[in-house]
């Protein structure tokens, strides 16, 4: 079969080696890619907000499966284009990606169906998120509605930091349309965790757990980003966790679709907070996470295309996994998540003895450059998170790094409670 993989990034190119290796996919397209996707897939000059480009492709070169990997095309309604041609898609509709495109709607279902999650309100209006934030005080987070690349995120630990966000938010249009409504929710303590799920209609394929690291540096500070590493499996948490969000929060979520009309296909990524009370949501995504996709399709041994293919066609589906523990750690430009500098020269970094999901690089005259914030994730394999970790950072030591940073205590967490 042909398969076209709609992206740019490491999450895409997580998905194009996975694809590469499966013997069903006999062409592999990729729009419009990266420098390091090229190596897999045959790459495109096609964006991601081309629909009409991409529809075409996928009709003139066979396409018998595409996978949109990016919320922006998601949420703009490209699934809903592909299924309009006739065309095999594994992605949510316009309206059933609403659960990432806008925190308010994904608030009021989980409130709707009595899914645990944090209290919350939602406000257009500074001066009452204000008067809010200070009768409820802090900490307390602080979200965009819409899309805003991972970053519309504010966990406020004072409540000057807290009404600071707001107003940078809702008066001075931060995100643009993105944050002309936002959610103040109540902070929940506990240990944070990424569920994907393949979904499609009532049936649901788990995805093995992982776990995110958002802020941009040590110790959990600084901003939060589209995510600075990730590792999976998490065999720390207890062994009742992925059973447990399953049944209160998956399952149910699928259901609440399902009787809203809008019946999720796609990737259904929860990121989740296990708490004294149990897991509760702390965000949906309508898409393969990044950087979890990297760690967690690096250990999924079945072959992707055809389980997609089997879970659209309702046949019965089963995943196989390695045992092995899989650490990333993202490589960014220096000054991410705000100003950086792009086209910063990779030939030396890429030398270290590591395998390099790319996210933002391109080919240029001398060599592979930067071509974004996140620009690579390393990965390595070990029978433990201490082991795969120890594997990547001393690939990294091993080589320069000018121009960018990366967090030294990716799975750390995770040594802490074994």
């Amino acid at each position: 079969m042909n398969v076209l993989v709609v992206g740019r990034g490491g999450r895409e190119h997580a998905l194009c080696y996975k694809f590469s290796k499966d013997e069903a996919v006999s062409k592999l397209f990729c729009a419009p890619g990266n420098a390091g996707i090229a190596e897999h897939a045959e790459c495109v000059n096609i964006t991601e907000t081309d629909q009409k480009g991409l529809i075409e492709f996928a009709k003139k070169n066979n396409i018998a499966l595409t996978v949109i990997g990016p919320e922006q095309p998601l949420a703009e309604g490209l699934t809903d284009l592909f299924l309009a041609e006739g065309l095999k898609v594994f992605g949510p509709t316009k309206k059933a990606s609403a659960i990432e495109g806008s925190k308010a709607f994904a608030k009021e279902l989980m409130k709707k169906y009595n899914i645990p999650t944090a209290g919350y309100e939602t406000f257009t209006n500074y001066q009452e998120a204000s008067a809010y934030i200070k009768k409820k005080g802090a900490p307390i987070v602080i979200k965009a509605d819409g899309l805003a690349a991972g970053k519309g995120v504010v966990v406020a630990t004072t409540e000057v930091d807290a009404l600071a966000a707001a107003e940078d938010m809702l008066e001075h249009n931060r995100f643009g349309r993105s944050s002309a409504k936002i959610v103040v929710e109540d902070f929940l303590d506990g240990e944070e965790f990424s569920f994907m799920c393949l979904v499609h209609g009532e049936a649901i394929i788990p995805l093995a757990l992982a776990q995110d690291h958002k802020r941009a540096y040590d110790n959990d500070e600084g901003p939060n980003t589209g995510g600075m590493g990730a590792y999976s499996p998490v065999r720390h948490l207890p062994d009742e966790t992925e059973e447990k969000a399953m049944t209160d929060i998956i399952q149910p979520v699928v259901q609440a679709m399902i009787k809203e009309d809008l019946p999720f296909t796609g990737v259904l990524y929860a990121g989740l907070i296990l708490t004294e009370d149990g897991p509760k949501v702390i965000e949906f995504n309508a898409r393969f996470g990044d950087p979890e996709t990297q760690v967690v399709l690096h250990r999924l041994k079945s072959d992707l295309a055809t389980l997609l293919l089997d879970l659209l066609q309702g046949k019965a589906v089963k995943t196989e996994w390695s045992s092995d523990t899989v650490v990333g750690v993202v490589i960014a430009s220096e000054g991410y998540p705000g100003e950086y500098k792009k086209e910063q020269p990779l030939n030396d970094l890429l030398k270290a003895d590591t395998f390099f999901y790319h996210a933002g690089t391109k080919k240029a005259d001398t060599g592979i450059v930067s071509d974004g914030g996140r620009v690579l994730l390393a990965a390595c394999a070990g029978n433990s998170v201490a082991a795969a970790g120890k594997q990547v950072y001393q690939a990294l030591e091993a080589v320069s790094t000018d121009a960018f940073f990366y967090r030294k205590d990716i799975g750390n967490k995770a040594l802490e409670r074994s």
